[in-house]
C-alpha cells in the first residue's frame, strides 16, 4: 500500500470519474459521497464510517472493510465474497444492500439494522451470532449457511431450509418464524 490516510473527511464527493486514490483509509469518515462504480480492487478500510454514500456496484477484489459502520448507504449489487477475508467486519444500519452476495463470508457478530436484504446471497455463510434487527430478506438466499446464535426477532420475509442450514440456539418470532416451514408447501391458518 503507497498511502496512508488517517482521521480525514470526505463531505459530498463524487469519486465516480476520477476514483479514490488507492490507500490505507484509517478513522476517515464518508458523508454523502458517491463511490457507485468505482474500482475499491486493494483498497483498505480501518475504522471508517460511511454515512449517507452510494456504493452500488463498486468493484471489491480484495478490498480490505475492518470495523467499518455503513449508515443510510445504497449498496446495491456488491460482492462481498471478493474482498480480503483478514479481519473482515462492518456493520450496516438503514442500508440497501439488495442483490448483493455474501457467498462464503465469515463475518460473525454482524449487525444489520433497519437494512433492505433482497435477494442478498447468504450461501455458505458464517452468520454465527449476527444480529438482523427490522430487516427485510425477500428472496434472500440461505444454503449451507451457519447462522447458530443469529438473531431474526424482527426480521421479515426470509425462507430458511433448517435441514440445509445450521440455526442451533438461532432466535426466530411469529408469524415470521412460518419462513422456515415454506419449503413444505403446507397452508397454515393464522
Amino acid at each position: 500500500m503507497d498511502e496512508l490516510i488517517t482521521d480525514a473527511v470526505f463531505d459530498r464527493q463524487d469519486f465516480r470519474e476520477d476514483g479514490l486514490p488507492r490507500a490505507e483509509y484509517e478513522q476517515c469518515t464518508f458523508k454523502s459521497c458517491d463511490l457507485s462504480g468505482i474500482d475499491l480492487t486493494g483498497t483498505v478500510f480501518v475504522t471508517c464510517t460511511f454515512t449517507g454514500c452510494n456504493l452500488s456496484m463498486a468493484k471489491l477484489p480484495g478490498a480490505a472493510f475492518r470495523d467499518v459502520v455503513f449508515t443510510d448507504c445504497k449498496m446495491l449489487g456488491l460482492h462481498f465474497e471478493q474482498c480480503s477475508p483478514f479481519g473482515l467486519s462492518f456493520s450496516f444500519e438503514q442500508c440497501v444492500l439488495n442483490h448483493s452476495s455474501f457467498y462464503q463470508c465469515k463475518i460473525k457478530k454482524t449487525r444489520f439494522r433497519n437494512t433492505q436484504l433482497q435477494e442478498v446471497d447468504f450461501t455458505e455463510c458464517d452468520l454465527t451470532g449476527a444480529l438482523f434487527d427490522n430487516c427485510n430478506f425477500t428472496d434472500a438466499a440461505f444454503d449451507r449457511s451457519i447462522l447458530d446464535k443469529a438473531d431474526f426477532r424482527t426480521a421479515t420475509n426470509y425462507t430458511i431450509d433448517p435441514e440445509k442450514n445450521r440455526l442451533k440456539k438461532a432466535r426466530f418470532s411469529l408469524p415470521d418464524v412460518l419462513g422456515l416451514l415454506h419449503k413444505y408447501d403446507i397452508d397454515i391458518d393464522k
